[in-house]
């Protein structure tokens, strides 16, 4: 096999394994012993035993050997031959993480980078001991009885376990397995020493299936037949499953876990087609680059058939476009993931999290079903764990303060995502004690962010004072936070990706983060608007409606100009200034201006432009602003004509 073909395949499957190990043991840590700890024991053990049998296959030594030491401990733990504890699942836990670096650092050619020698000697402690190992084992004759295949296998065979199997495999395309000694079970975990025996029932000559045997790999001996050997209790091959052609053993198999996936395997077993098939996720972004760039030349060929007029390149051009918004729409969809992608690690961070600091914690995620851009979802992956460390750290209080308080010991935090028009907003909702907004404008004063007179603070103030870098009111820092860095790189990193983040924070009950997130980066629908002979594009997704100015329908309040639309008061904002052109003076001119209500959440406003030039879809294209440069724009991108316009950030506009 050609490793580097299938390093990323394997890479792929392990992570889903880790994180099934993952959520199996935060289950297991939560149920008393019994039939559901079992199961998720269970659980764990599949998801470990593939990952060995895969690295095993990749020659990953150091990864099978850690999964072989953990899964010995599993199988003691689903015998009821190990009790969990605490110090048993903190050792799990703890096997895990390594087993996910080790996975990293193998595919990564660094597998040496990796050691876990302690690690390795905690789950040996743990694992079988050597007396359990040391079994001679024979296997009875079941009715109807084939031929006794007793093997021994090379002393220093890697991974017998594994050896094993793949001889069992190899005499089931050769015959019926009939019984084996040890179980199944006990030869994929090496609890054996060197020798096992298989009975086959099979129509091969005893020297042909010696041959077929020793030729599995690391047999130095094999024995055919039942003289002198003593009768023991065999475990029937039925009991795990072993029913020749098909590799299924109740354990998912190395084999079929690494070929089940492989994108070139179009046909099932069965003879059926297989609906999904693994893609690269660098094709799909440079598919979407590519869609990216024919949506621009699109909008050129279009102005360029109306300037020429002729009727059917008109209609040609427009067939085009439908089929370039067809294409553009499946591959969008193709690039959307269930946030469950990334929430689902969350869980065990918060874990780890709240028993750092001492404090208890329930965890809640919501609306994992909701899609967004894979790109997306991966780039706000970091920032939601700065997010929820923040909230385990600074916002819920101890069990004791809250016990105090009359609030339960356990803290709660929410994680949830919700679809809204054509966004997705995400939130971290804690019940703890709020944000001391005294203390922040306190701090505030004493950096010199805020005038000294200034006696509260808006929501809006509070968020861009500790989303300010370097901002912190923690009295101290710790492994989770207080250096100031957490809320301003999830600001910063939200804004970059033209979203919007919002605070609700209420003392004494609580505080919410809500990020708002655009559903794809790379194509939105736009309202073009054009100030002096300027054009920006405002993203749709943030306009509610257009108004025609008239001055009826313009007042003042404290000062600041401001819009009456039906029962609603809407702050003012004028483009010309934002960007630095002169205002109107003739009022013929002012009669011309238009308003874009636009609005973010619950915030709203009234954006003074000249005129609506029309809405398209636009590709958004990422820029470098120029240093000290106007902070109003989240990118930029071309025009039908070519011309180059900017990309208006709502978010910096309310």
């Amino acid at each position: 096999m050609d490793n580097l073909e299938y390093a990323e395949l394997f890479l792929a499957e392990s992570r889903e394994h880790v994180a099934a190990v993952n959520r199996a043991l935060l289950e297991l840590e939560r149920q008393p012993p019994g039939p559901a700890a079992l199961t998720a024991v269970g659980e764990i053990f599949r998801s470990v035993h593939t990952i060995k049998g895969m690295s095993a296959m990749m020659g990953y030594a150091v990864v099978a050997e850690l999964a072989h030491e953990l899964e010995s401990v599993l199988d003691r733990a689903r015998r009821n031959a190990l009790a969990i504890d605490a110090g048993v699942m903190d050792v799990l836990f703890r096997a895990a993480d390594v087993l996910e670096k080790s996975v990293e650092a193998a595919v990564a050619g660094r597998e040496g980078e990796v050691t876990a020698t302690e690690l390795v000697a905690a789950l040996k402690t743990l694992g079988t001991p050597a007396a359990e190992r040391t079994v001679a084992w024979t296997v009875a004759a079941p009715p109807g009885p084939g031929t006794l295949v007793r093997v021994r296998l090379a002393p220093d065979t890697p991974l017998r376990g594994v050896r094993a199997y793949v001889i069992l495999q190899t005499l089931a395309k050769v015959g019926q397995i009939l019984a084996t000694a040890p179980s199944v079970d006990d030869l994929q975990i090496d609890a054996f020493e060197s020798d096992f025996a298989i009975r086959v029932r099979t129509t091969l000559e005893p020297a042909d299936l010696e041959r077929v045997a020793r030729g599995a790999g690391d047999v130095v001996d094999v024995q055919i037949g039942d003289d002198s050997v003593p009768v023991a209790a065999a475990v029937p091959a039925s009991s795990a499953g072993i029913t020749p052609p098909r590799d299924d053993m109740g354990i998912e198999t190395p084999a079929s876990a690494m070929t089940a996936a492989a994108p070139r395997d179009a046909m099932r077993a069965d003879g059926s087609r297989a609906r999904h098939v693994r893609i690269d996720v660098r094709r799909l972004d440079n598919l979407m680059n590519l869609i990216g760039e024919l949506v621009i030349a699109r909008g050129r060929l279009s102005q360029l058939a109306d300037d020429l007029g002729d009727g059917a390149l008109e209609e040609t051009v427009a067939q085009s476009s439908r089929l370039i918004t067809e294409l553009r729409d499946e591959i969008t969809a193709s690039r959307m993931v269930p946030v469950s992608n990334v929430f689902d690690r969350f869980p065990r961070v918060v874990r780890d999290a709240s028993r750092a600091v001492g404090k208890q914690v329930d965890f809640i995620v919501e609306g994992k079903d909701i899609e967004l851009d894979r790109s997306m979802l991966d780039e706000m992956a970091d920032s939601l764990v700065h997010l929820l460390r923040n909230a385990i750290d600074h916002g819920i209080e101890s069990p004791e303060q809250r016990v105090a308080a009359g609030k339960p010991a356990a803290g709660r935090l929410v994680l949830s995502a919700t679809r809204d028009r054509s966004a997705v907003v995400i939130k971290v909702a804690d019940d703890g004690k709020g944000i001391d907004r005294a203390r922040v404008l306190a701090k505030a004063k004493a950096n010199g962010l805020v005038d000294e007179h200034k006696t509260e603070l808006t929501e809006d103030e509070l968020l861009r004072l500790i989303a300010r870098p370097g901002f912190s009111t923690a009295e101290k820092v710790t492994d989770l936070s207080g250096r100031g860095v957490g809320v301003d790189a999830v600001y910063t990193r939200v804004r970059s990706l033209g979203g919007a983040m919002d605070i609700r924070s209420v003392p004494g009950q609580g505080t919410t983060m809500i990020l708002r997130l655009p559903l794809t980066l790379a194509i939105v629908r736009a309202l073009l608007a054009r100030v002096a002979d300027e054009v920006y594009a405002i993203p749709l997704a943030h306009v509610s409606e257009t108004i025609e100015l008239a001055p009826d329908v313009i007042a003042s309040v404290k000062g600041r100009d401001v819009l009456l639309a039906r029962d609603e008061v809407l702050p003012l904002v004028r483009l010309r200034s934002l960007v630095g052109l002169p205002e109107y003076t003739a009022a013929s001119d002012i009669d011309l201006e238009q308003a874009v209500v636009i609005d973010l959440g619950d915030r709203r406003a009234a954006l003074v432009i000249d005129e609506l030039t029309g809405q398209d879809e636009i590709v958004v294209k990422q820029y470098d602003a120029v240093r000290d440069g106007l902070p109003f724009f989240g990118g930029a991108t071309l025009l039908g004509d070519g011309s180059p316009s900017l990309i208006l950030d709502v978010s910096s506009l309310l």
